[in-house]
């Protein structure tokens, strides 16, 4: 547990810049690009499953994917990137391991990731120190992302920081009577939509993958526009595979090479 000693640029968009920061790991990920993700303590398995894809995409594009350490999306998040690729901000001393069912998870971010935190050792997180956590989650990135969220959720509280601060909120399409929270955004023109995981990301991509895909069996095969249960079928575990990783979609029935 390390005091910081310099400045971060980012944090000058706070209300006021933090007294103290503590930190433990490796702080050059505060000095690379970096996008900050929240949501919902018990998302739904398209938001976690989409939120991972998308942690994943940013890490692989030399991205720093920021969180807040608490169960639900951002641990989604954290594990998506990877724990060399994450910013973990705690609400909580960095000695503290809050909470404690994500703490194999904290442990791996402060071997290779990073751990900030605003309070001294000992310190065990009250209900005012997650609004300080949310704070520095959303200064840090360049833009905030919502997983999901409800109108009433503590997340909303890191949206308001995240408008006063004048930064972009993104958020995914959701189903209606879910995610209240995020469709209001998008309902009142305060939020845009991730339709496009790759384009998303491109934005704040710091290294491109220029090696092409190599086009085996399988994908000549998918090339051609098989059905579903073809290709199944022929290539039950690649099927399977290539829809995880976004190499193929499928539509109507048919699949599609991405």
């Amino acid at each position: 547990m390390n005091l910081l000693s310099y400045e971060i640029p980012e944090l000058f968009s706070m209300k006021s810049y933090p007294k103290q920061l503590f930190y433990d790991g490796n702080r050059e990920l505060l000095n690379g690009r970096k996008v900050s993700i929240v949501g919902s303590r018990k998302p739904t398995a398209y938001s976690r499953t989409n939120i991972q894809k998308l942690s994943s995409l940013l890490a692989k594009n030399g991205v720093c994917v920021v969180s807040g350490g608490a169960i639900g999306i951002d641990a989604v998040a954290h594990v998506g990137a990877g724990a060399s690729n994450t910013i973990a901000v705690l609400p909580c001393a960095i000695d503290v391991r809050y909470p404690v069912i994500n703490k194999n998870l904290l442990n791996d971010i402060q071997k290779s990731g990073l751990l900030l935190s605003q309070f001294e050792a000992g310190f065990c997180a009250a209900p005012w120190s997650f609004v300080v956590r949310n704070e520095l989650v959303v200064a840090l990135g360049e833009v905030l992302v919502v997983g999901e969220a409800e109108i009433d959720s503590g997340t909303m509280r890191s949206v308001e920081f995240a408008l006063k601060m004048g930064k972009k909120i993104f958020v995914l399409p959701q189903r209606l009577g879910e995610s209240s929270g995020t469709n209001k955004l998008l309902k009142e023109g305060r939020a845009k939509t991730i339709y496009d995981m790759e384009e998303f990301v491109s934005r704040f991509s710091t290294c491109r993958n220029t090696e092409p895909k190599k086009e085996d069996e399988f994908t000549l095969y998918c090339a051609t526009n098989p059905t579903y249960d073809e290709a199944v079928a022929k290539f039950p575990q690649r099927v399977f595979e290539a829809e995880l990783s976004g190499d193929i979609k499928v539509e109507n029935g048919r699949i599609f090479v991405l």
